[in-house]
């Protein structure tokens, strides 16, 4: 099963939602991050998320930004995004109903705030919302497989 997570930059939210789903599944499930902004393309994940990511033991140094396209529709199972103008961009590219059904917030209810313009404890709390979010997605996907 292949997962994508989607943000605006693909350098602050996406990459920390990636490095946290793949901790907590098997090998076998593959999972990446993009943007739906085209502006970062080739850049490293911003240097908190990195060192938020180092802080709970997940090496994300590894990621590069790139670009959402229609075709990560026919490449991914399921594609989270993290908040509503995401959920609008990625949806505007989508070709029918099936590709509709892949996409979904990653928190049900309520968004993940973009934290580029916070300090450290911004990044600390959409940390500690995605790991929340990534053991019940974890939970869902190894029950499908």
């Amino acid at each position: 099963m292949k997962i994508l997570m989607v943000c605006l930059g693909n350098i602050c939210r996406s990459p920390l939602a990636e490095g946290i789903l793949k901790s907590k599944l098997p090998d076998d499930f593959v999972v990446d991050s993009a943007g739906t902004l085209e502006n970062n393309a080739g850049k490293s994940p911003d240097r908190r998320s990195l060192e938020i990511a180092k802080k709970y033991n997940i090496d994300i140094s590894s990621q590069k930004s790139r670009w959402f396209t229609a075709e990560d529709f026919k490449e991914y199972d399921r594609i989270y995004v993290m908040d509503r103008s995401n959920l609008k961009d990625v949806l505007s590219l989508a070709k029918d109903e099936n590709d509709r059904r892949k996409v979904s917030l990653i928190l049900e209810d309520q968004e993940v705030p973009d934290p580029f313009w916070s300090e450290m404890d911004g990044f600390e709390k959409v940390y500690q919302m995605l790991d929340k979010a990534s053991d019940k997605i974890a939970d869902e996907l190894k029950k499908k497989v």
